[in-house]
């Protein structure tokens, strides 16, 4: 591979590296990354694919593509299928490849998509950290069919430190999420140990300043502050449930069903199977029907609601849904709370899936469905 300015394959290393420990943000990463790498050799063009376990591919980063792979109206880089994808799927692509004709640019120049700039063929490098895959890096230059050994090679050590910046970038991203449950903890405690301890005085205090109280202006005003402050600590006590979970400590299906019922709901509960989840997996199940919950309570028009968790061998379904009055939803449209939506991308995140279902008058389903 020629290298403007003659650079060693040594520096070219060095400068990659330099610019993958300077990056904490994933996309910036990949991004900045794929930059340098074509500034610092004769490569034209490049693109990242991020894969996950369930085979499904994102583009995560791209430099300097030809405008029949960057129109967005045939979108050639975001769908559909091609051989280094699917190689890469079924495990056979396992080291640095030469495509000998790429599909997706084939298929721009069959389809008339706009300029190639002479590309038709790409090298493709498994992006891994050990033998833990996490997606594809494609390289370009025009006119060229074939990448010598030694370009490969490069190529491949390129691949490997850009593959343990994203084991670090995730694992950051889990510490990040331990900190936060930390924090979360923290503040529970806090609020228990001060706010909800004062609350309760409050109450007490009130209710013995009832009896005693002779007049009954006195008497009345005495009973609204209990009445105000029992239903602050009934508020404190779902806010405390909601930043730290405790109930999980006896099981995922007896926590949801203790928290539905302080809200007030009819909680029927099925449980079928038996299986062992990792807490982020508990947490996860619990916050979303957390937020299915309140959703019933505030739009509903129910106080009864009904979760199914189904463990079977791989993966755990949980289904949580009311008879409720229902709203028009359609699965293409997006999820209709800031918390769902939020929800649904974490549980994305851990290769899973959430479908929501809804109609006027037929109630609301929400389920979904984690790996094992």
């Amino acid at each position: 591979m020629k290298r403007d300015s003659y650079l060693s394959e040594l520096e070219i290393l060095k400068s990659i590296a330099e610019t993958l420990n300077e990056s904490t943000e994933l996309k910036s990463m990949l991004e900045d990354c794929l930059r340098k790498l074509l500034q610092l050799t004769s490569l034209e063009a490049g693109w990242i694919f991020l894969i996950n376990g369930e085979g499904e591919y994102e583009l995560a980063a791209a430099e300097s593509l030809p405008p029949a792979l960057s129109n967005p109206k045939h979108q050639a880089l975001t769908q559909g299928d091609c051989w280094c994808v699917s190689r890469f799927r079924n495990g056979t692509l396992t080291k640095a490849s030469n495509i000998m004709e790429c599909k997706r640019l084939e298929n721009a120049r069959l389809g008339n998509w706009g300029d190639t700039y002479g590309l038709v063929y790409h090298a493709t490098v498994p992006l891994k950290a050990g033998e833990e895959p996490f997606g594809l890096l494609n390289v370009a230059v025009a006119n060229k069919e074939t990448f010598e050994a030694h370009e490969l090679s490069l190529l491949e050590s390129i691949a490997y430190q850009i593959g343990t910046a994203l084991k670090r970038i995730h694992l950051t991203m889990k510490e990040q999420d331990i900190k936060i449950a930390e924090e979360r903890n923290r503040l529970a405690r806090d609020l228990h140990d001060s706010v909800n301890q004062l609350l309760y005085s409050i109450n007490v205090t009130s209710s013995a300043g009832i009896r005693l109280a002779k007049e009954m202006p006195i008497k009345e005003v005495l009973s609204d502050i209990q009445r105000m402050s029992q239903h602050a600590q009934a508020e404190m006590k779902a806010l405390i449930w909601q930043l730290r979970p405790a109930g999980l400590a006896e099981g995922l299906a007896c926590s949801l069903k203790k928290y539905g019922e302080m809200l007030g709901l009819e909680v029927n509960l099925s449980v079928e199977g038996i299986s062992m989840l990792t807490s982020l997996q508990e947490e996860t199940l619990w916050r979303i029907a957390q937020e299915a919950f309140h959703n019933t309570l505030k739009h509903s028009g129910e106080h009864k609601v009904n979760i199914v968790l189904h463990y079977k061998k791989d993966t755990v379904v949980m289904i949580v849904s009311d008879d409720g009055i229902g709203f028009q939803y359609a699965e293409e449209t997006c999820l209709p709370s800031i918390g769902l939506k939020s929800m649904g991308e974490r549980i994305k995140s851990m290769n899973g899936r959430m479908a929501l279902h809804s109609k006027r008058g037929k109630g609301t389903s929400l389920k979904v469905e984690l790996p094992i």
